[in-house]
């Protein structure tokens, strides 16, 4: 890790978790829109880690990480998701505020001041969002979840993971209770105008933001919102 680049492990990263809750490896386009850079700069960077063994990609198919590049990914995935369960638990950030800091942050500290870390913290087993924290050793357990937008009318689960590529809509799924082991109901699907009525359990009085318990109500969800949930069904 230490000889990597901080954009290289960006790249590794993004590569890695953008196929994390789904089966398919990310375009070069694709890869381009997660980093803010233009596609042009990101095929030549691809090109680049492919020539040093840790990027997989046929021309016009989806990027891949080699198991070296795998192992390099997940070490900075752990500093990132560790970082984040720091900052809220002890320093008192939402949920929607400790991405960027995490950003910079996992290119600063050392392997030693993570492993300290997660010790200080217990060895949390997710982060704020639902991600799964990779072991030391690069295990990753993954609940089996499914977006909230794929599930027909009547299913019922518990909200296992939400996206925190949006700022903006993790405070609103706070505020009206869609948070991390709300129990949820899809009332009802409207497919005629891309909704869900989705039954939405509350936080417990004193919980963290992020953290949910009994009954509250219901919200309308687009299903762009709802793409950004991930629920275990029961």
């Amino acid at each position: 890790m230490t000889a990597l680049t901080p954009a290289t492990q960006d790249y590794l990263k993004v590569v890695w978790t953008a196929r994390e809750w789904d089966d398919e490896g990310p375009s070069t386009t694709a890869l381009a829109a997660r980093l803010g850079l233009s596609v042009s700069s990101v095929s030549d960077g691809v090109k680049r880690l492919t020539a040093q063994g840790l990027l997989e990609h046929a021309p016009y198919g989806a990027i891949h990480l080699t198991p070296e590049g795998r192992a390099a990914a997940l070490a900075v995935v752990r500093k990132h998701r560790l970082i984040e369960t720091f900052l809220v638990e002890y320093l008192g950030y939402a949920w929607d505020e400790v991405h960027d800091e995490a950003e910079v942050l996992e290119h600063a500290v050392s392997e030693e001041f993570v492993e300290r870390l997660a010790e200080r913290l217990g060895h949390p087993e997710r982060d704020p969002h639902g991600d799964p924290i990779p072991a030391r050793d690069g295990t990753v357990t993954a609940p089996p979840a499914i977006r909230l937008s794929a599930l027909e009318a009547g299913t019922s689960g518990v909200v296992a993971r939400v996206s925190d590529a949006e700022p903006e809509l993790l405070r609103f799924f706070a505020e009206v209770g869609l948070v991390l082991d709300a129990p949820v109901h899809v009332a009802a699907r409207r497919e005629v105008v891309g909704t869900l009525d989705v039954e939405v359990g509350a936080r417990e009085e004193g919980a963290d933001e992020g953290r949910a318990g009994g009954a509250r109500g219901s919200v309308a969800l687009g299903l762009a919102a709802a793409d950004a949930v991930w629920v275990v069904t029961v």
